[in-house]
This record gives C-alpha cells, sequence and structure tokens, in this order.
C-alpha cells in the first residue's frame, strides 16, 4: 500500500509461479492486488512449463482472483526446456499483456524469451495471434548487433530473426523457389527486421563524407574525435582487405567504441610460429600511457600471445571462453574474437577484431583484463567499508 502512494505502476512478482500450488497462488495474487499491485507478474523461473500449462494456469488465476481485471497480467519465461516464446505466446493467449523479455534472449543459464522472437512471431501470424505490439521491427537487427557488442556474446548464425542465416536459403530447391517467388519460402523480408542487403561500395577511395553517411545508415551516430579515429581504422583495413562488407564497418565500429577508453591498449604485437616451435609472441602494451613490452613463448601462437600479455599485466583471471568467428566470407575476413576471463567469482567477456586472427585475439583478451580491472575498482570501495 505504502508503493502504491509513491508510484502509480506497482508490479508484485510471485517466485518459480509456475511450479507454486494454483489456490495458494491465487491467494497470493489476490492479496497483491488488494494491497494496490497493478502488474501481476507470474514467471516460469526455471523454464519447466508447457505451453498448454502456461496457458491455463493464467486463465485459472484470472478467473478465480477477485478484481483480476484491475490489474495487468504479466509473462517472464526462461528457455531451459527452449520453450521461452512457446510459453510467452501461450500466456498472452491466456490474458496476460505485458511480456518481460530480453534481446538476443540473453538471460542466466540457457536465458529468457528472446524479444525479437516475440515480435514478429506476433506480426507474422496475425491470424493465430490477434495482438499487436508498438515496437518498430526494422530496428530489431540494429538492436541486436547493439547488444552483441555491449555484451560481447556473438550471435548464433541460424538464431531466429536476427542470426545471419535466418534469411539465407542454401537448397537448390528453395533457392529455385525464392527466385521465382521470394514468397514462397520467406514468411517475412528481411527489411521487416531491419536487414539490408550487403553493401560493397566502400573502399580505399571512398572519402570520409561516404564513410561518415555510410555509418549512419549502419545506425551509427559518431562524435567528430570517434569518427577520425575510425575513418583512420578503415582506411587500414581498406588497405588490408579486397572488399569492405558493411559487417567490416559495423565490427570496426564497435570495436572503437568499446575499447575507446581502456586503460591497456595493444600497441604492437610480432608472432613467429610454425610446424617447428616453440611458437614466440613479441608483445607491446600501453598501460595508462606507459609503453611495456616482452617476449613470450607458448603451446602455439595464441598461447604465446595470451602468455606475454599474462607477463606485463600479471593477473589471476582464468581463460573460460576463447572464440573465433569471420565477421565476413573469404581468406581476407576480419576476425573477430571472443574472451571470457573469470576472477574471484568474476566473470568478464568481450571481443576483438582485426583481420589479422592473433591481433584479434589479443585485443579481446586484453579487452577482458580492462572490464576486469573496472570490476575490481568497483568492488575495492565496498571492500574496505565493510
Amino acid at each position: 500500500m505504502h508503493a502504491r502512494n509513491l508510484i502509480e505502476d506497482i508490479e508484485w512478482s510471485a517466485e518459480d509461479g509456475t511450479r507454486t500450488e494454483i489456490d495458494f497462488l491465487c491467494r497470493c495474487v489476490e492479496a497483491a492486488i488488494s494491497a494496490g499491485a497493478t502488474t501481476i507478474n507470474i514467471p516460469d523461473t526455471v523454464g519447466y512449463a508447457t505451453p498448454g500449462e502456461y496457458r491455463a494456469l493464467f486463465e485459472t488465476v484470472r478467473a478465480k482472483v477477485p478484481d483480476s481485471d484491475k490489474a495487468v497480467f504479466s509473462v517472464h519465461c526462461h528457455d531451459d526446456l527452449g520453450l521461452a516464446v512457446a510459453n510467452t505466446l501461450a500466456g498472452i493467449e491466456g490474458g496476460a499483456r505485458q511480456v518481460e523479455c530480453t534481446i538476443n534472449g540473453i538471460g542466466e543459464r540457457a536465458g529468457n524469451a528472446a524479444m525479437e522472437e516475440v515480435v514478429m512471431a506476433l506480426r507474422v501470424r496475425r491470424d493465430a495471434l490477434p495482438y499487436h505490439t508498438n515496437i518498430d521491427s526494422t530496428m530489431l537487427t540494429r538492436a541486436s548487433k547493439l547488444v552483441s557488442a555491449v555484451t560481447s556474446f556473438p550471435v548464433q548464425y541460424n538464431k531466429a530473426i536476427v542470426g545471419r542465416n535466418a534469411f539465407a536459403h542454401e537448397s537448390g530447391i528453395h533457392q529455385d523457389g525464392m527466385l521465382k517467388n521470394a514468397g514462397t519460402y520467406e514468411i517475412m523480408t528481411p527489411e521487416s527486421v531491419g536487414v539490408n542487403k550487403t553493401s560493397l561500395i566502400m573502399g580505399k577511395h571512398s572519402g570520409r563524407h561516404a564513410f561518415k553517411e555510410k555509418l549512419k545508415e549502419l545506425g551509427y551516430e559518431l562524435g567528430d574525435n570517434a569518427l577520425e579515429e575510425a575513418f583512420v581504422r578503415f582506411k587500414d583495413l581498406a588497405d588490408r582487405k579486397k572488399t569492405v562488407y558493411d559487417e567490416d564497418l559495423a565490427a570496426l565500429v564497435d570495436d572503437e567504441i568499446a575499447h575507446a577508453h581502456d586503460l591497456i591498449k595493444l600497441v604492437a604485437l610480432t608472432v613467429i610460429a610454425g610446424t617447428n616451435g616453440p611458437q614466440t609472441a613479441a608483445l607491446t602494451i600501453d598501460v595508462d600511457g606507459q609503453r611495456k613490452t616482452h617476449q613470450a613463448t607458448g603451446n602455439g601462437p595464441v598461447d604465446a600471445t595470451f602468455n606475454a600479455i599474462h607477463a606485463l599485466v600479471p593477473h589471476k583471471a582464468v581463460l573460460e571462453l576463447f572464440q573465433v568467428h569471420a565477421v565476413t566470407q573469404g581468406t581476407d575476413a576480419q576476425a573477430e574474437v571472443s574472451v571470457r576471463l573469470a576472477e574471484d567469482g568474476k566473470s568478464v567477456t568481450a571481443k576483438g577484431a582485426d583481420p589479422d586472427t592473433l591481433v584479434a585475439s589479443a585485443k579481446a583478451y586484453i579487452a577482458s583484463l580492462n572490464k576486469l580491472m573496472v570490476k575490481r575498482a568497483k568492488a575495492r570501495p565496498a571492500a574496505m567499508t565493510g
């Protein structure tokens, strides 16, 4: 009641609502509404429910609880059994009018219901699901890429709606059908979720104005200094790659933005590798304005590079993830590397991009260390006051 006197919308949420005894859940919901709750969230906290069960749960609670029409019911589904989106849609059919979800389906354990999948399911299947949202679906791909860049979690290629292969047709019969009529195998257009066909117009002869306009087209608005730094990197990339794709520019700018204020920065890396070991990495980094250089060996060029970083920036972090994928096709494609480090119960993930896979690996590892240092700095005052 106290909160209701201060705030217009109060949400009450049941922990593990789908496995709660139904009569007890109804009594709790009734008490919450009586106390002033205006939104009632019934989550599938551990991703255990099936769509039929989840729909019936909302229908039952709304039928049994007095004054249930005075509150908006909300769904919150986890994806432990891969049913988060299906359960979300079932909850809507059961009377829920608020959806709690995440972009790219990120979240603890197996993640949460993916917003982009819910939005497009409601849009494409209006015949079966006569509901709507006010979300601009053409921004879904851009939002997906932004979240991927910020969290350093790559989107799987076969991810629905926003995955790289979501609109790719490899089967011969599919390709034939697409050429005759795109609607044959395409239930939605790439443009409807903000996917534009890759453009090859950018090259080493492109000027600043064309570069700036291309970034605007991709959804990036950079300040003068950031734009100049990104342009310099673009020219360097254009000299090293035959063709520069939109994905290359996105990776370049995301990398520039993510690491602009890093305390530790990569300056130079030289690696000697081959069948006759040991592999050697000579690394130079900038640590808060101070140059440091070290040469290390390792079981392979990546191991040697990481050993050199460890020698220059001693730490106890454990490498939990090292993942490499190509930004575009071709042997000269940029490599995008994800690195996850864990230290004292804290886990951070960061990405690095470069046409040289080893340089991208070094950037990603250093970026993770920078994130760890930020976490240390934030935790230190709390430790001191304790």
